[in-house]
């Protein structure tokens, strides 16, 4: 057989070959679940709809999302230690999930509980205002909080997460005497701020149609450099909070023992569904970047990341129980 007849039959076999990993004869064989301890409408559950829709092409098999709000985005890490090892239910491992173990009693380790697939993404968070309140800038907002102390409520999206100790930090800053509100994620959040329930909200960008459609503003942004699509939003590190860029990146993971080829098809499933143009439209549309770490890269990080928080706790005092 000649080089140009190899050529052309090993073209041809690329062109038939399947188009998914499951048709492959390979995992998976059913359905895949992606646990998201976030409610329906927000950010997170907007970009994991988006994710789960281009990972069921890649697969072959439906992936669907099931959201677990609640108990600090900590429900999603603590089903998927409990499931069995087949990796047909995994969850979205969000840094409270590393961080609450440190605080409080939990039903989960985090070191031993769980098998890293890949790191994805992180938000941009900000504090968000109604449009037609009197507060134009973050400076309005902190000066009328100190003027009128213990009568402004400031939302996040969960006790004890990243949103929640962001805001206490600013308000500490400040010397400011604010009522913390938590709730159950940005889409339950966001509603209270636009009834007048609470003055203003932490969150990320899912709700970005509502500020260019002149329902919320921004005030601030938390990451390093302004948003391209709010450029007149300043950054917390431009109005003098040193230190302060906090995205709080995240990823997938499935329970502790999970088999090697059953871990390496569920990464380069979702690594391709990451990449996928849908998917980064989405992300584009919420202003969050591609956080890309394979299974191996994105263990050594979550260890990383755990030992800071544990310190992190530590320092600041924070454990409850």
């Amino acid at each position: 057989m000649n080089a140009t007849r190899r050529a052309l039959l090993g073209a041809a076999a690329a062109l038939a070959a399947p188009a998914t990993l499951q048709a492959q004869g390979r995992f998976p064989e059913r359905p895949i679940t992606i646990l998201v301890p976030f409610p329906p409408g927000g950010a997170t559950d907007v970009q994991m709809r988006a994710l789960a829709e281009a990972a069921t092409r890649h697969f072959g098999q439906t992936v669907l999302v099931e959201n677990r709000p609640g108990a600090g985005s900590t429900l999603g890490a603590a089903a998927v230690a409990r499931a069995r090892p087949d990796g047909y239910q995994v969850a979205q491992m969000t840094l409270p999930a590393l961080r609450l173990p440190f605080m409080q009693r939990m039903p989960y380790d985090p070191r031993r509980d769980f098998t890293p697939i890949i790191h994805l993404t992180g938000y941009t968070f900000g504090v968000m205002v109604r449009a037609d309140s009197p507060w134009k800038t973050w400076q309005e907002l902190v000066a009328d909080a100190r003027a009128r102390p213990g009568r402004h409520r400031w939302g996040n999206t969960g006790a004890n997460g990243t949103p929640h100790l962001a805001m206490l930090e600013l308000a500490e800053r400040e010397g400011l005497q604010v009522e913390h509100i938590p709730f159950r994620g940005e889409a339950d959040a966001v509603p209270a701020v636009l009834g007048g329930h609470i003055e203003a909200t932490a969150g990320g960008t899912g709700s970005s149609q509502l500020v260019t459609e002149g329902k919320l503003r921004y005030l601030n942004f938390w990451t390093r450099q302004r948003v391209p699509r709010f450029p007149d939003v300043p950054t917390l590190l431009e109005l003098g909070y040193q230190g302060m860029v906090i995205t709080s990146p995240y990823g997938l993971v499935a329970p502790a023992g999970l088999d090697a080829e059953i871990l390496g098809a569920l990464h380069e499933g979702f690594r391709r569904a990451l990449h996928d143009p849908t998917h980064l439209a989405v992300l584009e549309r919420l202003d969050q970047p591609v956080e890309y770490l394979n299974s191996a890269d994105y263990a050594r990080n979550m260890a990383e990341t755990i030992d800071f928080e544990e310190k992190r706790v530590e320092r600041l005092g924070l454990r409850t129980g």
